[in-house]
């Protein structure tokens, strides 16, 4: 009880510095990653020890800066195409000054919000509001559990590495039974998840069964250690390869240490106890390499923000240890163009990409809150010509729109980027997050490919299908 946010609450409330305190923290919004890039004083590829230590309040705090303004509200995607979801002003800092702790919640409108975050990014004050409703999830999922009530659909769907470990060994027979009308229909009936959910396709061999057989060039000079996520294991390897090759070809030797699922389907499905578990392994697999100098770059973005942020903030987990993570967890694209800064990123003879491609980039990249980072690396590609998506959303949220009861409004709020997709008139489209491809691919029946595969491309490699049969 000692270090609760309850009790972290009351004694703001008795300090006077309380306003200036909250202030402060919600203008600069809490972010770990970006503060300690600031006081970098080292090549990027080499870890950076000398991390902020200031005190990270609840993201509860942050409520008492909403000014009804209702921007959030205007700008949420959910809101905009149903009346479930009463809007982020309502459910984040209104309910959120009325939630008790022990209290069993009377709103389940809550769990209608996808954590989409466009709500944070427009909010003039830095309110937490898709935090705040995190985490009001969170408990509404532990008294469920308590009481009986947890969904099965919601248990399976939060352990992507689960599935893919019984999964991807049958790899054919398991996509015809996910895949099938026959499969997609009891998988609706019995359990809830849409029979036309973007569901991915297991991959016939893993990423790491082709890593062994990968040889590391000798003329490498540096290293840097690689989280590949669930996804680029068990259902597009061809993406972990593209991103090895590309940071081999900018002389990188790529480590890729023992590693388990990020925990953000956790966060998101509510299962707070579970995703504390798998965000403390994530720091035993990857704290030594930190401490022994090297940083970690990640290919999914999700996963790259939930060890950096969504992690600690969701869990009020702000050990050294996992303080040290966040500061030196980059994204993939983030990476690359920070070696551009220091001189450091080949860009001589790149092969042309003679093509015009729409990009997406997705919810969980935005909320990085660095940049166009791919946009930036993609334009360095002779002849390749980018059209960015203006869309709020795709609208898949991760598992949301998964759920049979939420996969019409992920529909519906993807819509505006599947007409943009379908406008440009290309024959593929490019998105750094794998469950925002999954979405426009089975929305809009073209492929999608993340902006690596094409950098790989253009650095000479030979890359896997889909990217493969539209290039030269």
């Amino acid at each position: 009880m000692e270090n609760s946010w309850f009790v972290q609450l009351i004694r703001l409330e008795l300090t006077s510095w309380k306003h200036t305190a909250v202030t402060i923290m919600a203008k600069n919004y809490n972010s770990l990653i970006t503060n300690n890039m600031i006081m970098k004083n080292k090549p990027i590829w080499q870890a950076q020890t000398d991390i902020d230590t200031e005190p990270h309040w609840p993201v509860e705090l942050t409520l008492d800066q909403c000014i009804k303004c209702n921007i959030c509200v205007s700008a949420c995607p959910v809101t905009a195409v149903t009346d479930k979801f009463p809007g982020p002003k309502y459910e984040g800092p209104q309910s959120g000054r009325f939630r008790q702790v022990l209290q069993e919640t009377p709103d389940y409108s809550v769990d209608y919000c996808s954590g989409c975050r466009v709500c944070n990014m427009v909010c003039p004050t830095g309110v937490k509001i898709a935090e705040i409703n995190a985490r009001a999830r969170g408990t509404m999922v532990a008294q469920d559990k308590q009481n009986g009530r947890s969904k099965l659909r919601n248990n399976l769907l939060a352990r992507p590495e689960l599935l893919g470990k019984f999964g991807q060994p049958l790899a054919p027979v398991a996509n015809v039974a996910l895949h099938g009308k026959l499969g997609s229909w009891f998988a609706e009936k019995t359990l809830g998840i849409a029979q036309k959910a973007p569901l991915p396709r297991f991959s016939s061999e893993k990423f790491s069964d082709w890593l062994k057989k990968h040889k590391t060039p000798v003329e490498v000079t540096k290293k840097v250690v690689y989280f590949h996520g669930c996804s680029t294991e068990y259902y597009e390897p061809r993406v972990g390869k593209a991103a090895i090759q590309v940071l081999e070809a900018n002389g990188f030797e790529v480590i890729v240490p023992p590693q388990n699922c990020c925990g953000l389907p956790l966060l998101s499905n509510g299962e707070f106890e579970a995703a504390w578990d798998y965000h403390q392994r994530n720091i035993d697999h990857l704290i030594g390499y930190i401490r022994d100098g090297y940083v970690i770059v990640g290919t999914s973005t999700s996963c790259t923000l939930t060890l950096k942020e969504e992690a600690p903030e969701l869990l009020d987990f702000f050990t050294e240890e996992s303080r040290l993570l966040a500061a030196n967890t980059y994204d993939f694209n983030e990476f690359l163009v920070l070696l551009y800064e220091e001189d450091a990123l080949k860009t001589e003879g790149l092969r042309p990409i003679p093509m015009t491609l729409p990009y997406h980039p997705p919810c969980q990249y935005r909320a990085h809150r660095i940049g166009r980072p791919a946009v930036e690396l993609l334009d360095m590609i002779p002849e390749l010509n980018i059209i960015e998506s203006q869309a709020a959303c795709c609208g898949v949220a991760g598992t949301y729109g998964y759920k049979a009861e939420k996969y019409q409004i992920a529909m519906d709020v993807g819509r505006p980027l599947f007409q943009f997709i379908e406008e440009v008139g290309a024959p593929l489209s490019v998105c750094d997050s794998e469950t925002c491809r999954w979405q426009i691919s089975a929305a809009t029946d073209l492929p999608s490919v993340h902006p690596v595969e094409l950098l790989a491309y253009s650095y000479g490699y030979e890359v896997d299908k889909p990217l493969r049969f539209f290039l030269p």
